[in-house]
């Protein structure tokens, strides 16, 4: 019976979460170990920061899979934040420490809005929307076979030149996250020559489909390169 409650307490968050998506932005902070039932609420959530060496989330730990599989793994292998962050996808951003992972949660807040039926908030900067960036001509090669960095060309024109990457060290073909223009938010998705010429597989699809999901629910324009 106890069982059966706690399952369903489960059921009621993973019901809210739903209920919240699309509507307000869930952010998760993973500052420590996490198991079982309580893994499952991160992962419906629009983004999860995990502190390295610190947070693990996996549904059974290194015991259970030792007994079913044979196999030896820790707990960083298993759920660990760089696990989450380079393989699963799970972690949108990995940070150092508690402290990083509160300013990156800080940063993210100032590019979104409250809730979908708001827009981002404009802030104001001395950055001229009309400058030149005569560097671009040198970025971009004239062999269309030899790659370049595209983070090079979103670095050049946003605003302050300031760019907050999210899935930084997942699915590195695409590389999505918010910048300003003009003091105004836009989401960016551009292909990455550097990782697998650009190509798009499974995960980098995923990877873009899933941002640009959550930019189009909260009024966030997109710039695709």
């Amino acid at each position: 019976q106890e069982g059966i409650l706690s399952l369903d307490g489960f059921a009621d968050i993973f019901y809210h979460n739903e209920l919240a998506s699309g509507v307000v932005p869930q952010i998760t902070a993973s500052i420590g170990p996490s198991a079982g039932g309580a893994v499952y609420s991160p992962a419906m959530t629009d983004f999860v920061i995990m502190v390295e060496k610190a947070a693990t989330m996996f549904v059974t730990g290194p015991d259970v899979v030792k007994t079913v599989l044979g196999e030896e793994v820790s707990f960083d292998e298993l759920g660990g934040a760089m696990m989450h962050g380079t393989k699963s996808g799970v972690a949108h951003l990995v940070a150092k420490n508690e402290y990083e992972c509160m300013d990156y949660i800080k940063t993210l807040l100032s590019y979104i809005p409250q809730n979908n039926t708001e827009e981002p908030s404009v802030i104001p900067n001395d950055d001229d929307p009309n400058r030149l960036d005569h560097n671009l001509i040198n970025i971009v090669p004239e062999n269309s076979l030899q790659p370049y960095d595209m983070k090079k060309i979103i670095y050049s024109f946003v605003d302050n030149h300031t760019f907050f990457e999210v899935h930084e060290l997942f699915a590195q073909n695409i590389v999505v996250g918010f910048a300003r223009l003009h003091g105004r938010t836009v989401g960016i998705v551009a292909n990455q020559p550097f990782h697998l010429a650009g190509a798009l597989d499974i995960d980098s699809s995923n990877k873009a489909a899933r941002f640009i999901r959550f930019c189009d629910c909260f009024n966030v324009p997109i710039i695709t390169l």
